[in-house]
C-alpha cells in the first residue's frame, strides 16, 4: 500500500499495529490491550483525517496509484460478460479509450471510459489515459451502435485531459471532442456517467454528457488541472493548492453548483482501500439510475438532457 504525504500519520500507526501483532505472536507477552489502543487511535485518526480533506488532498487521492481504473470497474461489475470492441474504423485503435458490451445482471450496457496504466510500461501503452482523436471517434462509434440496438451507455471518466500533441491536433482533436458533445446531447438511449478519478477539461467532457452524472467522493471535475491553472495564473506550480481551492472542483462543490447529479460515497480512505465495496456501490448506482431513465421515451430523454445542460450556469444581463 502506498501512502500520500498527508497519510503518513496513518502509515505510522499501521506499522505500530503490525509490530505489536508480531510481538504478540513471537513471545508470551500479552499485547492485546496495546493493540486495541493502537487500533482505536488508528480509527480515530482516519476519521479525523479524511473528514477534513482539502480540495488538493482530494485531487491527490483521485490520482492514487492503487486506485481502481476503468477496466477494474468493468471487470468487477460485468465479470466474464464484457466484450471489448476496438478501433474507430478510420485511423486506428486508441488504447487510452476503451469500450465494449457488458452485462449487469440481465441488463446489457455499452461501457466506455479512459484507461490509465498501473506501471511504467502500461502507462506508456495507455498514453497515461490521454486519448487521441481516434479514441473519441471510437467512443462515438460505440455510442451510435448502442443507440441502434437500444442499449444504454455507461461512461467512466478518468483522464488528465485529451492528448495535446501536435499529431492529435493535426487529426482534429478539437473537432472530435466537439462532435462527441453534440452527438451525446441527442443520443436516444440513456447515458450514465461516473467520474472515477480525474475529470479534466474537454478530454473528460468528450464522453461526459449524461442524463445522470455522478462523482465518486474523492474525485475532481474541472476545465483545467490545479497545476496548469497555477502555472498560467502565477507562472509557477507552487500555487496548485490555492488553485484547487479556487476552481471548486471537488464532488461537493460540483453538486452544490448543480453540475452533477450525485456523489457516490467511497470507503474510508478512498476507493482503493476497499475496492469490492466501491465496485458494488457504483454498480448499484448505475442500475438505480437506469431504472429511472428507462421509463422515459427517447424523445423525452433527449429533451430532458438538453434542458439539463441548457440550464447550467448563470446569465447576468
Amino acid at each position: 500500500m502506498e501512502y500520500l504525504e498527508f497519510e503518513l500519520p496513518i502509515k505510522e500507526l499501521e506499522e505500530q499495529l503490525q509490530k505489536c501483532a508480531i510481538i504478540g505472536q513471537e513471545s508470551d507477552v500479552d499485547v492485546s490491550e496495546t493493540c486495541s489502543q493502537i487500533e482505536k487511535k488508528l480509527k480515530d485518526t482516519q476519521k479525523e483525517l479524511y473528514k477534513n480533506l482539502t480540495p488538493w488532498q482530494r485531487v491527490q487521492l483521485s490520482r492514487h496509484p492503487d486506485r481502481p481504473y476503468t477496466l477494474d470497474y468493468i471487470k468487477a461489475i460485468c465479470g466474464t460478460s464484457f466484450l471489448e470492441l476496438h478501433g474507430d474504423r478510420s485511423f486506428k485503435d486508441d488504447k487510452a479509450m476503451i469500450g465494449g458490451l457488458g452485462k449487469i445482471g440481465d441488463q446489457s450496457f455499452m461501457f466506455i471510459g479512459q484507461q490509465k496504466g498501473f506501471n511504467t510500461k502500461t502507462r506508456q501503452y495507455r498514453n497515461f489515459g490521454m486519448a487521441n482523436p481516434e479514441g473519441y471517434r471510437k467512443a462515438l462509434r460505440l455510442m451510435k451502435s448502442a443507440e441502434k440496438f437500444g442499449i444504454p451507455v455507461v461512461t467512466f471518466l478518468d483522464t488528465p485531459g485529451a492528448y495535446p500533441g501536435l499529431e492529435a491536433e493535426e487529426r482534429g482533436q478539437g473537432e472530435a471532442i466537439a462532435r462527441n458533445i453534440l452527438e451525446m446531447t441527442r443520443l436516444k438511449v440513456p447515458i450514465i456517467t461516473v467520474v472515477i478519478g480525474e475529470g479534466a477539461s474537454g478530454g473528460a467532457l468528450g464522453i461526459g454528457v449524461g442524463d445522470k452524472v455522478f462523482m465518486l467522493e474523492n474525485t475532481w471535475y474541472s476545465v483545467i488541472s490545479p497545476e496548469s491553472c497555477s502555472s498560467i495564473l502565477w507562472r509557477s506550480w507552487e500555487y496548485k493548492e490555492q488553485a484547487a481551492e479556487s476552481l471548486k472542483l471537488t464532488a461537493s462543490d460540483m453538486k452544490k453548483l448543480k453540475l452533477v447529479d450525485g456523489i457516490i460515497k467511497e470507503p474510508l480512505g478512498g476507493a482503493h482501500r476497499n475496492r469490492e465495496k466501491t465496485f458494488e456501490t457504483v454498480s448499484d448506482t448505475i442500475l438505480k439510475s437506469f431504472e429511472e431513465l428507462k421509463k422515459l421515451s427517447p424523445a423525452d430523454l433527449v429533451s430532458e438532457r438538453m434542458d439539463k445542460y441548457a440550464n447550467m450556469g448563470v446569465f447576468k444581463g
